[in-house]
C-alpha cells in the first residue's frame, strides 16, 4: 500500500513526495502538451544548413508569445532562452546562439510552455539536411528506447521497472544510457519528485499510481555514458565527443496505463516522419 498524506483539495501527496493528481487535472496536462508538441512540429521546416540555433530560439520564442503561453525556461535559474538545442555531442541543456548548423548535423530542441499554470515539456530529434546513417540508427534506438519505457506506465508497475525497458534495450544495441540526467515529475511546477532515472532494476524505486504526471527522456549516447558540464554552467556534452540524441515526453498515469501529453499533432515527433 502506497501511504499519502493530504496536502490540500487538488491533491495528495505519497511518502516518497510525489503528487497524485486528480482526473480533471489530466486535461491541463493535455492543453499544455500540446502547444508544446505543436510548437516543436512547426519549428522542424525551420532547421537546415546555415540555420542558427539562435533564430531557432526566437522562433520558439515567438511562437510561444503568440499562443498566449509562457516559457517556463526564461529566468529558470537565470536562463534566457525558450528553449534549449543540443547538436551532435552535447548531450542536453545546449545554449542557442551564433552557430550555424552544417549539412548532417543532429541536434535536440526541448521546449517547455506554461499554460493555465500547467507545464507541458517534451523535446525531440531533428536533422539538418542529409541524416548520416550513424546519426540515424542512434536516432532509432533512442526513440525506441523512450517508447519501451513508456509502454511499461502503468498502476503497480515501479520506476525501476521504466528504467531497466530503457537501459537493457539500449545497451543490447551496443548504446549507452546517460546517468548524469534524468526524468521529473511535472504538473503545476516545472521539477519535482520523483527523479526518472533511465537505468534501474525491475521492482525497484516508487510504484506507479494513477494521477502521477512526469516526464520521460533518455539521453543514449553511441560511445560511453559519461558527460561533462561546459564552463557556461549548463552545456552538458560526451566525455568521449560521441554523438548523443534524446527524445522526451510527459506522460499521466490513469487507471489501466499512460496517457501521453505531447504528442505530436502531425505525427512529426520522429525526424524521418513522412
Amino acid at each position: 500500500m502506497i501511504e499519502r498524506t493530504p496536502v490540500d483539495d487538488k491533491g495528495q501527496i505519497t511518502r516518497d513526495g510525489i503528487r497524485i493528481y486528480q482526473d480533471a487535472d489530466f486535461a491541463g496536462m493535455r492543453t499544455a502538451g500540446a502547444l508544446a508538441a505543436r510548437i516543436l512540429d512547426e519549428i522542424a521546416e525551420h532547421v537546415f544548413p546555415g540555420q542558427t540555433t539562435g533564430e531557432l530560439d526566437r522562433l520558439i520564442e515567438a511562437k510561444v508569445t503568440e499562443a498566449g503561453a509562457t516559457s517556463a525556461t526564461i529566468g529558470y535559474k537565470g536562463y534566457e532562452h525558450a528553449s534549449c538545442i543540443s547538436i551532435n555531442h552535447v548531450v542536453c541543456h545546449g545554449i542557442p546562439g551564433d552557430k550555424k548548423l552544417k549539412d548532417g548535423d543532429i541536434l535536440n530542441i526541448d521546449v517547455t510552455v506554461i499554460v493555465d499554470g500547467w507545464y507541458g515539456d517534451t523535446s525531440r530529434m531533428y536533422v539538418a539536411g542529409k541524416l548520416p546513417r550513424k546519426a540515424e540508427r542512434l536516432i532509432e534506438i533512442t526513440h525506441d528506447a523512450l517508447m519501451k519505457g513508456i509502454e511499461v506506465v502503468k498502476p503497480g508497475k515501479t520506476f525501476g521497472d521504466i528504467g531497466y525497458a530503457i537501459q537493457s534495450f539500449v545497451e543490447a544495441n551496443r548504446m549507452s544510457v546517460v546517468r548524469d540526467f534524468c526524468g521529473h515529475g511535472l504538473g503545476r511546477v516545472f521539477h519535482a519528485p520523483p527523479n526518472v532515472l533511465h537505468y534501474g532494476r525491475p521492482g525497484s524505486g516508487p510504484r506507479l499510481e494513477e494521477g502521477m504526471f512526469f516526464t520521460i527522456e533518455p539521453m543514449v549516447n553511441l560511445g560511453r555514458p559519461e558527460t561533462k558540464v561546459l564552463a557556461d554552467d549548463w552545456t552538458a556534452v560526451t566525455r568521449d565527443k560521441s554523438l548523443s540524441a534524446q527524445f522526451e515526453h510527459s506522460v499521466g498515469v490513469t487507471a489501466t496505463g499512460v496517457d501521453i501529453f505531447t504528442l505530436s499533432p502531425s505525427g512529426r515527433f520522429h525526424p524521418t516522419y513522412g
